[in-house]
């Protein structure tokens, strides 16, 4: 039985690029690779089974054009047990802090910034 869920696929410049970063920060594996004849490379990564998909910009003129909606991005937020740990390995990895790791509003959470523009919120709810 297929079972109903959600994938983000995020679309950058550099998709190799980008899978060596969130190799470093995040410890992503590969579960699917396919690469194009013209080098196009799409992607489907997994953090510890929370699964996301990663490719090239397209730049075929049939391609539509994804426009910022009031300027804002897309913002992940990645729940794991140790969310110092994983937050200090995405900055040494590449990531620019928009807030360290704290507790707030219920949460241990810090925020950062890729090098490819996502933000990603990195943390886990207090009990």
């Amino acid at each position: 039985m297929i079972k109903t869920k959600l994938e983000p696929w995020f679309t950058v410049q550099n998709a190799s690029k980008a899978l060596q970063f969130y190799q470093s920060a995040f410890g992503v594996n590969v579960t699917y690779k396919m690469e194009s004849p013209d080098g196009g490379l799409v992607l489907k990564l997994s953090i510890e089974g929370a699964e996301f998909w990663l490719s090239d910009d397209s730049s075929e003129p049939l391609e539509p054009v994804i426009e910022k909606i009031g300027g804002g991005t897309v913002r992940m937020i990645l729940t794991v047990a140790d969310p110092d740990s994983v937050y200090r390995k995405a900055i040494a990895a590449g990531a620019i802090e928009v807030f360290p790791v704290a507790e707030e509003y219920g949460w241990r959470l810090g925020r950062l910034v890729d090098p490819f523009g996502l933000h990603w919120e990195i943390g886990h709810p207090l009990e």
